[in-house]
């Protein structure tokens, strides 16, 4: 809690004409955390596939 304590000081201290580009920056942070998270599910389809498409898969999931 400590580091966010320090942002949120720091913010504090910006001058009202920045603070829209400090808040463009949490934007551009937060969508690059989504996209890093999508990216490793796309990675992760292609390994897990081979499993997926087995027919042990499609019986254990039919009753859903």
């Amino acid at each position: 809690m400590v580091k966010r304590e320090a942002l949120i000081h720091e913010i504090e201290q910006v001058p009202e004409p920045f603070l829209e580009e400090v808040m463009d920056f949490i934007h551009f942070l937060k969508s690059k955390i989504t996209k890093e998270r999508i990216d490793t599910a796309i990675a992760s389809e292609s390994s897990l596939e081979k499993d997926w498409l087995k027919p042990e898969e499609d019986e254990a999931w039919q009753n859903l």
